[in-house]
């Protein structure tokens, strides 16, 4: 018997737990109110219509950008998870607005060049303040975005700067230790510097919402890289038939379509995928709801716990495709080969332009001279950060004469 789910579709009034737009926290920045926007639909356009947006067109999310034109971009990704926040954030009664906010913005602060690309950068910067996407997303709404007569950034409502800070948990404990990937280090730079000016609440958990962006960034990522990888021919059906998980979607659509073409076999395996995932998180995040019993969005902040998440069986089903995806995908020989190669173009433009920042190009390698290392590190950081793939290649070649060829 098919669970019955129609409580969360459809036009239902926002509950007391959601944000709620009219109570918005202040900007860091005073602005007049919009009489035709709420605060998180002016935070929205803010970010669609910013440079670091554009750019996601031409940053890799598995495969650099001219191994194809149908794989994903950061770009595509981050369109796909708005469209699965949305309809998180309407089953759940939440702020759709703020989740599709969070879920558009969640991405900008990545490197050219993926996963790969942050790693080597983080390890450049390992002496300077480290590097973190998350980080860098806020650094880039927050300052690097320079359009407004008034200020630096975009000056962000509070809860939408809340929810791209800590959308996967409390950065630090109420004593200000941190927590998780940073309790044996210190938050980097971008948070900190930001938190001298504005409270984020580190501590605590953020807004359902911001919760709802992050897990439905999981959902997308892990359904259209098996679709990416399949079209690449890394992936197999048989080899996917080793994860229950995706044995059972196969057998489902096998028994109802036999012989199906290979095309229509893939998109109703990643279709499935992304149905019983959020169908999931909306049952197991009901049940947290209803236990909490929570009155108001802080009831959120406070809890001991996310309350949007899988069911502990998801959970475990979506942790095994993962590692599914790590050994046969991420670590396929030719993703790796590439992953080097790119590798060595980040490292490569980080030195070069660390030990002579007139390299860069203007207005980045001025007012440098007699500068601290850090700033001289933070602001080649930025440079590259901000950087598609494409870019990224052509200034190399541009450097250096053996620039690797990726294709």
């Amino acid at each position: 018997m098919e669970k019955d789910l129609s409580i969360g579709y459809g036009a239902q009034p926002r509950a007391a737990y959601a944000v709620n737009p009219d109570t918005s926290g202040a900007r860091l920045f005073p602005e007049d109110s919009s009489p035709t926007r709420t605060p998180f639909q002016r935070d929205r356009d803010r970010i669609i219509h910013s440079t670091a947006f554009r750019r996601l067109k031409h940053k890799t999310q598995v495969f650099v950008y001219h191994e194809g034109d149908h794989f994903r971009t950061r770009l595509t990704h981050t369109i796909e998870v708005s469209q699965i926040a949305r309809s998180l954030a309407r089953a759940l009664r939440l702020d759709e607005d703020l989740a599709e906010c969070l879920a558009l913005a969640h991405d900008l602060g990545h490197t050219p060049f993926g996963h790969e690309g942050e790693d080597t950068m983080n390890e450049c910067m390992k002496d300077y303040g480290q590097f973190d996407h998350n980080a860098q997303s806020l650094r880039i709404v927050t300052d690097l975005e320079r359009r407004y007569a008034a200020f630096d950034g975009l000056n962000l409502s509070w809860e939408t700067l809340e929810g791209l800070v800590k959308h996967n948990g409390p950065l630090t404990d109420l004593e200000g230790k941190p927590l998780g990937k940073f309790s044996d280090s210190e938050l980097p730079f971008a948070i900190r510097e930001y938190a001298e000016l504005q409270d984020l609440k580190l501590w605590s958990w953020p807004s359902a919402e911001a919760q709802v962006a992050a897990i439905a960034d999981d959902i997308a990522y892990d359904a259209h890289d098996l679709d990416d990888g399949l079209r690449a021919g890394h992936l197999t059906f048989e080899s996917m038939r080793t994860v229950p998980f995706l044995r059972d979607i196969l057998d489902e659509i096998d028994s109802k379509y036999p012989e199906l073409e290979d095309a229509r076999r893939i998109h109703e395996l990643v279709r499935r995928c992304i149905t019983r995932m959020v169908e999931d998180v909306i049952g197991e995040s009901m049940r947290r709801i209803a236990s909490l019993n929570p009155k108001s969005p802080d009831d959120i902040r406070e809890a001991n716990g996310a309350v949007v998440a899988f069911s502990p069986k998801m959970g475990g089903q979506e942790k095994e495709l993962k590692r599914f995806l790590f050994a046969n995908l991420y670590r396929h020989p030719d993703v790796l080969e590439v992953r080097e190669k790119v590798a060595s173009i980040v490292k490569d433009l980080f030195n070069c332009y660390f030990s002579k920042p007139s390299n860069m190009p203007s207005p980045w390698g001025e007012g440098l001279e007699g500068q601290e290392p850090a700033v001289i590190a933070r602001r080649v950081c930025d440079f590259i950060a901000g950087m598609t793939d494409r870019y990224a290649i052509d200034e190399h070649a541009r450097l250096f004469d053996d620039t690797p060829d990726l294709g």
